[in-house]
């Protein structure tokens, strides 16, 4: 039992840290400190990444009106016109461009980042940095009318600016969704926009990161036991539900809010990072 309310507990991290630009791995880096899961090291790793499936069934479902590309009797002619929702089939187009620089270059880099990079110094140097990021975006950029208020004013060029930005998120503690945010908001994204497009990205990245870890784990001669089979439904459950709290939260917020407070917060675990592994642990330990 105490098993399962720890993978619900990291579920919980996963829900709110995905999506607010604060960074999951940045909090799961501090919460392995103090939570340990009953399971292999393989196991664990996988499930770090899968149960970020929860956090995409949370977009799917609060925005399914604008994902879904099908429609019955719609005002064109042909089958296109008449079964197909052309301004989301375009939407999905410019999203697939999007994840092109991550599919290109990150997923070659994806296991050599991991291993190299996930590490304390460089996730509190990510933290730190984009915060600062975002501070300096706030004050340059954020007050300015944005010239993009809709998802359709995306263009592909535009699509792919914000992609590589998502590229520069494999770099542990640097936020998917804070470091799209940023892209978006540099070429005049709202920030609903760039919000929402970052939910509308996460869809197929992390769908296929989770694949991709689940076929990893089985290749390499892993299984899942029952237990593991309900660790991972429970984390995966537990983010899905915190995930909807959240991204309604935030779409919310930014109506009103700017992104400073994000900054700041992240600033702050960075210090606190570095504070904890370099001062507070070794005096533990001894």
């Amino acid at each position: 039992m105490a098993n399962y309310l720890l993978a619900a507990l990291l579920g919980i991290i996963e829900g709110i840290t995905e999506w607010l630009p604060i960074s999951s791995t940045g909090h799961l880096i501090l919460a392995e400190e103090f939570i340990h899961l009953q399971a292999s090291e393989a196991f664990l790793e996988m499930f770090d990444v899968v149960i970020q499936f929860g956090a995409i069934l949370a977009v799917v479902v609060i925005f399914w009106n604008k994902l879904w590309p099908f429609c019955l009797n719609g005002p064109g002619e042909g089958f296109i016109g008449r079964y197909c929702r052309r301004d989301v089939w375009d939407m999905w187009f410019h999203v697939l461009a999007a994840i092109l620089p991550s599919a290109l270059i990150g997923l070659p880099l994806d296991d050599w980042m991991t291993e190299h990079l996930h590490n304390p110094p460089v996730v509190s140097a990510m933290l730190i940095l984009y915060g600062v990021f975002f501070l300096l975006i706030e004050r340059s950029v954020g007050h300015k009318r944005p010239a993009v208020r809709r998802i359709s004013q995306i263009n592909y060029r535009m699509a792919l600016f914000i992609g590589v930005f998502q590229l520069l998120a494999l770099v542990p503690g640097t936020s998917r969704s804070g470091a799209t945010i940023i892209g978006a908001m540099l070429i005049g994204c709202s920030r609903t926009v760039a919000a929402e497009f970052t939910f509308y990205l996460a869809v197929p990245t992390m769908a296929g990161a989770s694949l991709i870890k689940i076929l990893k784990f089985l290749l390499e001669g892993e299984g899942f036991s029952g237990a593991e089979l309900g660790l991972l439904f429970t984390g995966c459950a537990v983010a899905f539900a915190v995930s909807l709290a959240c991204i309604r939260f935030l779409m919310d917020y930014v109506k009103k809010h700017d992104f400073k407070v994000f900054g700041w917060y992240r600033i702050a675990l960075g210090v606190l990072v570095l504070a904890y592994f370099y001062l507070l642990k070794p005096v533990l330990a001894a």
